[in-house]
């Protein structure tokens, strides 16, 4: 008994193993196709039913019609023996009016039977029929709903494989080793440009090119602001020995010495010159 059980439970977990197997295998857009091709040809099987109850129903329908008009045609047929003075031949007549009319009571029966099931084979068809295109619309719902969870998922699975860091770690390490290949590439560039002696003309080729500019802006905004520098040396030697006065004047050579000789010095400068003792630069001269 305890073996059975173990088998027993064992049985079990291979079913459930193999359904989980099965589960897991099944596409939901190939089985959802499969269900509905199956659907399809259960219509088919269903309408040829129907047709099949149709045509009985019509068969039925004829033949009570059909003893219904012999029943009458027996009746015409004692009507006429009656008038003829016949009166066995007319009960004969009525007899034979009697069995079609009793045999078109039968199919009567039969037929309103039939139309009766024929009514309903065709609501269940009409109503199979609208089940199978509610299924396809939800076919259609879901696998747009397979297609935009199965997005989702990659989705999910890019962005778990974008957090990985080593994903981030090979982008730095690629920038430090391209890093490297430029310095390199400089370093050798520079390397070659010294071997060929590039590196000396092409600096002196940089300062002929853009080295006045910055000094040419700055003597013309010296001149804008009347700051140019005075001459020096021998220039500011022969400035005071021409504009020299004598020695007790000391008025006169400040009144000698002009803002224009002297470079456009302000008034400030000016009033330095005349506390000055210009003598002194004389002597020293």
């Amino acid at each position: 008994m305890y073996a059975m059980g173990i088998f027993s439970r064992l049985g079990t977990l291979i079913k459930s193993n193999i359904n989980d197997l099965i589960t897991k295998a099944e596409d939901p857009e190939k089985m959802l196709t499969q269900v509905l091709l199956e659907m399809q040809q259960q219509l088919v099987e269903a309408k040829k039913a129907v047709a099949v109850a149709i045509a009985d129903e019509k068969k039925l329908q004829k033949q009570y019609t059909s003893e219904t008009d012999k029943a009458k045609e027996w009746e015409r047929k004692a009507m006429v023996a009656v008038r003829a003075g016949d009166d066995n031949l007319a009960r004969q007549a009525l007899g034979r009016k009697q069995e079609h009319e009793t045999i078109a009571t039968q199919f009567q029966q039969q037929w309103i039977a039939q139309k009766q099931a024929v009514e309903k084979l065709k609501d269940a068809l009409r109503l199979l029929n609208n089940k199978i295109e509610e299924a396809k619309r939800k076919k259609n719902i879901l696998i747009a709903r397979k297609k935009r969870a199965e997005a989702q998922q990659q989705i999910a699975n890019t962005m778990q494989g974008l957090g990985d860091t080593s994903a981030f770690d090979t982008f730095d390490r690629m920038a430090e080793r391209i890093q490297l290949m430029e310095a390199e590439a400089e370093a050798g560039a520079e390397l070659a440009g010294e071997l060929s002696g590039d590196t000396l003309e092409s600096k002196f080729h940089a300062l002929e090119a853009g080295g006045g500019g910055e000094d040419d802006a700055l003597s013309e905004l010296k001149a804008k602001m009347g700051l140019l520098e005075a001459p020096k040396g021998g220039d500011a030697k022969q400035l005071g020995a021409g504009t020299t006065p004598a020695k007790d004047d000391k008025s006169g050579a400040a009144s000698s010495v002009g803002a224009a000789d002297l470079g456009g010095l302000t008034a400030e400068d000016l009033k330095e010159l005349e506390d000055l003792d210009l003598s002194e630069l004389d002597k020293k001269a």
